[in-house]
C-alpha cells in the first residue's frame, strides 16, 4: 500500500513536471517560401536561371524548326519520290524527332540541377537565419507556414520581420 501511494505521488509529481514544461515551451511560425522570395540572391538566382532555360530553349526550337522544316519538304516532295526514298526520309526525320526528345529530356535534367544549384545556398541562408533569431528569442520549435507545409493555424508569434531584419531585407 505504501509503494503504491509512493508510485501515485511519483506520478503526479511526474505529470505535473510534463504539464508545467509544455506550458514553457514556445512555438513560433513564419512563412519561409515568402521569406526566400524576399530575398535578394532569390532575383539575382531567378534571372540566372531563366537566362538558362532561354538559352536551352532557344536550341531546342532551333531544331524543331529544322524537323517542321524538313517535314514540309518531304511532305511535299513525297509524290515525286520512290518508296524507298520516302521510308528513308521518315527514317530521318523519326531520328531528327528523338534527338529533339533527348535533348529536351537533358535541358530539363540541366535547368533541375541548376535551379537546385542556385537555391540551395539561398535557403541555407535563410534556414541559418530562422535558427539564429529563433533561438536568440527562445523559441524550441518553429513551424513552417508555407501554404501546403500541413501548418493548419499560425496565430503565435510570426519571426518573418525579425528573421527579414537578421538577412537585412526591408
Amino acid at each position: 500500500m505504501k509503494q503504491m501511494k509512493k508510485l501515485i505521488a511519483v506520478a503526479v509529481l511526474f505529470l505535473g513536471m510534463v504539464s508545467f514544461t509544455n506550458a514553457q515551451t514556445k512555438v513560433a511560425h513564419i512563412n519561409t517560401q515568402k521569406l526566400i522570395s524576399a530575398m535578394p540572391e532569390m532575383k539575382e538566382a531567378k534571372d540566372e536561371f531563366d537566362k538558362l532555360q532561354k538559352s536551352l530553349g532557344a536550341d531546342i526550337q532551333a531544331s524543331v524548326t529544322e524537323y517542321r522544316n524538313k517535314l514540309t519538304q518531304y511532305t511535299n516532295e513525297a509524290p515525286n519520290k520512290t518508296d524507298a526514298e520516302n521510308k528513308e526520309r521518315q527514317k530521318e526525320l523519326a531520328e531528327l524527332e528523338g534527338r529533339i526528345q533527348e535533348a529536351q529530356a537533358a535541358a530539363d535534367k540541366t535547368a533541375q540541377q541548376k535551379y537546385i544549384d542556385l537555391t540551395k545556398p539561398i535557403q541555407e541562408k535563410a534556414l541559418a537565419a530562422i535558427q539564429k533569431v529563433a533561438r536568440a528569442q527562445g523559441y524550441a520549435y518553429v513551424l513552417d507556414e508555407t501554404p501546403g507545409s500541413g501548418l493548419l493555424l499560425a496565430d503565435g508569434t510570426d519571426l518573418m520581420d525579425a528573421v527579414k531584419k537578421e538577412l537585412g531585407i526591408k
